[in-house]
């Protein structure tokens, strides 16, 4: 007969922490939240090391580009979703990755024969002001103008008004010869007080802008987490069937970190996945692996080369695997058994292989406990979906907006390659759901009152470190009783919601 583990698997909400002794330097300032991303060796630094604890989930409707860019300036990692044309995922990463190189390569082109219709039309669909107008209208053409907000007024021109005439022509420009280092082309900028600078070559043609909004920026955003030459880290997900071309496009587009997206961890099929990037790349190439939910998940993709592990099996809140297939665990008892594995793992070889928890994150202080658990990151897909920044479109139902988010195995993903088990490339059933979640605004905003709760909870727990706190951490269970407890109750609560004038 089957194995039985008759102990209950628990989820986080089923866990508090115990506080715990706190000093006079435990205050949330001097938290720190680093972490790493990718294996090292004992003595070793890791390669890889985020300022925060956050990615984000291999989604259609959570990581694009956009998501990838805003996740980074905060200290995290995009992983691009992977359910799409291997073109389609490079020129996403390979847009992340220009957006903020120092030296941007620009994506609004038009030619001196274009229209104001035509630069409104670019704008809207780029969201960027500043357009280079090049004889050709490629970004590798022969300069000819640029063309800001300043330079036309549509009340009072009219949209087939050609671009030739109201441009700032080339000869009244301030530009810069191509091989300018960064530091001098923002010394130009800050001298001329301006907000970009053109760089050219030899023939006048355009190789790139430095924005002066990208030096206030960084400035602005000591976390931004930056590759050896200033541009975003990113990441990309990739599945076991496509692999041998979809990886090597996605390192020529400059992916830092690759990560398997798929529902079980556990096989064959990633074992063949890891065996040939590890062949073909060594270990130059950051892959992560999972989803696991024991030991011997663990260990098996340790063994098989993984940079990190992903824990969670049915947990996310458009996942139905557990109801369709009756497979998984709960999420908290999945995780510390995971980094038992991991350390044990680490005593045994030297190698430290760090834990990614994956699913089951329904409040803040949950990204806490499953730091305390072991875990040394947090993927979310819901959390990030509700953002201005991902991929997804902002409905109005019933005066309340909201944002779509659907998992990759719903119908709609059609993402069959991530719950591949070596059959027919279909999708024999749904295990996701299409949805809609509460729209949330920015992710600067939200990602910074997220982790104050998060360095809030660790100085109450005595740690200014994450490894600190899964040192010092205390948990304990909770009852169902006391979870109603721990909420409001017994009071008639105002109703704050209405807005007072």
């Amino acid at each position: 007969m089957a194995t039985i583990i008759n102990e209950p698997s628990h989820t986080f909400n089923e866990y508090l922490l115990i506080p715990g002794y706190s000093s006079s330097q435990c205050v949330p300032a001097n938290v720190s939240l680093r972490t790493p991303l990718v294996k090292y060796r004992r003595g070793e630094e890791c390669p890889i090391i985020m300022n925060i604890p956050m990615v984000s989930a291999i989604m259609q409707s959570v990581s694009g580009d956009k998501l990838a860019v805003a996740l980074a300036t905060e200290g995290g990692v995009s992983f691009i979703y992977g359910s799409q044309s291997v073109e389609d995922e490079a020129a996403m990463v390979r847009r992340a990755k220009d957006y903020k190189a120092g030296f941007v390569t620009s994506d609004s082109n038009l030619s001196p024969d274009a229209t104001l219709a035509d630069v409104l039309a670019l704008k809207e669909r780029t969201g960027h002001s500043t357009v280079a107008v090049t004889e050709d209208g490629t970004a590798e053409g022969r300069l000819v103008g640029i063309v800001t907000s300043r330079d036309y007024r549509v009340s009072r021109m009219g949209p087939d008004t050609p671009v030739r005439s109201f441009m700032t022509p080339f000869e009244k420009l301030v530009w810069a010869k191509e091989g300018t280092s960064l530091r001098e082309a923002n010394d130009i900028i800050w001298e001329h007080k301006l907000n970009s600078l053109p760089l050219i070559d030899e023939a006048g043609r355009l190789c790139c802008f430095v924005f002066r909004k990208d030096y206030e920026n960084h400035k602005q955003n000591p976390n931004e987490l930056l590759d050896a030459h200033k541009r975003y880290v990113v990441g990309a997900g990739i599945n076991t069937r496509d692999y041998e071309t979809r990886v090597p496009a996605l390192l020529e587009a400059g992916a830092d970190v690759l990560c398997i997206d798929s529902s079980e961890g556990f096989s064959d099929w990633q074992k063949f996945t890891l065996a040939w990037i590890r062949e073909k790349y060594g270990d130059s190439v950051k892959v992560g692996a999972g989803n696991v939910v024991d030991g011997k998940g663990f260990r098996f993709l340790a063994d098989c080369g993984a940079d990190f592990v992903k824990v969670g099996i049915g947990g996310g809140s458009i996942c139905i695997t557990r109801e369709t297939k009756g497979i998984g665990r709960g999420q908290a008892t999945a995780l510390i058994e995971v980094c038992a594995e991991r350390d044990k793992y680490f005593e045994e070889t030297g190698v430290y292989v760090p834990v990614c928890s994956d699913g089951g994150i329904v409040y803040d202080h949950h990204i806490t406990l499953a730091l305390a658990m072991g875990a040394d990151f947090v993927m979310l897909g819901r959390y990030f979906a509700r953002f201005d920044e991902s991929p997804t479109t902002k409905v109005n139902i019933n005066g309340t907006y909201y944002k779509e988010y659907w998992g990759e195995g719903s119908a709609r993903a059609r993402n069959w390659q991530r719950y591949d088990l070596g059959g027919d490339k279909k999708l024999s059933f749904e295990e996701g759901v299409d949805s809609y979640v509460p729209y949330a605004g920015t992710l600067k905003d939200n990602v910074a009152m997220t982790l104050s709760k998060v360095r809030s909870t660790m100085c109450n727990c005595g740690a200014l470190s994450i490894p600190e706190l899964q040192e010092k951490a205390v948990l304990t269970l909770v009852s169902a009783t006391s979870i109603v407890e721990g909420g409001a109750h017994d009071v008639i609560q105002k109703d704050t919601s209405a807005v007072i004038k």
